[in-house]
């Protein structure tokens, strides 16, 4: 069974991704735990001290998000009537990344499925900043759904990786979960420089393709260029319909996302993106 958190602000994006993950997961015993979290624009007092709820005060967000919710869950549930499915509502003053974290501790959660579009709507937006917020403080894998798309099988799923990270099978369970054996083929990529392969950087290789068998893989060497090209190149060829990557402190994830190229990047408006916590081994 697979518990997931779907954060909502209640817009058409947010329930956009709500639908994806049910359609994805239809097959798959889910609780989901549809998300709310709340900063009133004007603090009172007892907000200061806590959530007024934890004073016995009213707390009228809270009321007013609950509902909201419960909306969202019967809407969910009436338009995916899946037995396998179970919706969990959650309502909280915190941020939402902090708030997710709090219910990931709790809950034992395996994933985030959210929206990507920021309040701007702008489409040269990669990911809106609250869906940067909860990937950057995030202690699981998190995958963002652009607006407007409808789930679709997960044929081929693209794994950049320049093999600097010394995987764990921890760190790829959420990548084998969803892709599935006769269904997906995962495509790791790798951009090749002029000096080649560290002696760390094979072995890291070598254990990752243990890590992966059982579960139909390619593994494609490009030649040297910007890891944005060598994306959007190899969709050219094949078909991505879900795009991977690892973050931790080194990776190039991390760097991706304060350059301001990636804002110029098409492929991740137009397909989800995975991306994975690296747990040091």
């Amino acid at each position: 069974m697979m518990r997931i958190v779907l954060p909502t602000d209640f817009s058409g994006n947010a329930f956009n991704a709500i639908a994806y993950a049910a359609r994805l997961l239809e097959d798959t015993t889910c609780v989901f735990y549809l998300l709310h979290a709340y900063t009133p624009p004007i603090y009172r007092v007892d907000y200061t001290l806590g959530s007024p709820g934890e004073l016995g005060l009213p707390d009228d967000y809270k009321y007013s998000a609950e509902a909201e919710l419960e909306k969202t869950r019967k809407r969910i549930k009436a338009e995916f009537d899946i037995p396998k499915h179970e919706y969990v509502v959650h309502a909280a003053f915190n941020t939402l990344e902090d708030e997710i974290n709090t219910v990931v501790n709790n809950e034992n959660i395996d994933l985030v499925i959210m929206g990507t579009q920021g309040a701007t709507g702008a489409k040269e937006i990669l990911f809106g900043s609250h869906t940067v917020h909860v990937v950057n403080k995030a202690i699981v894998p998190v995958m963002a759904i652009p607006s407007n798309l409808k789930s679709i099988p997960l044929r081929n799923i693209l794994f950049p990786t320049d093999y600097e990270i010394d995987f764990s099978k921890r760190d790829l369970e959420c990548l084998l979960e969803l892709s599935k054996p006769g269904e997906s083929i995962v495509h790791i990529m790798h951009v090749s420089t002029p000096e080649g392969l560290t002696p760390q950087q094979k072995k890291n290789k070598s254990k990752l393709e243990k890590l992966m068998q059982g579960q139909p893989c390619q593994f494609h060497d490009l030649p040297d260029q910007e890891l944005v090209e060598a994306i959007n190149a190899f969709q050219q060829e094949v078909p991505v319909d879900l795009l991977v990557m690892v973050k931790n402190k080194h990776s190039f994830l991390e760097r991706l996302f304060v350059e301001p190229v990636i804002r110029n990047i098409g492929l991740h408006c137009k397909v989800p993106f995975l991306v994975l916590p690296h747990t040091a081994n």
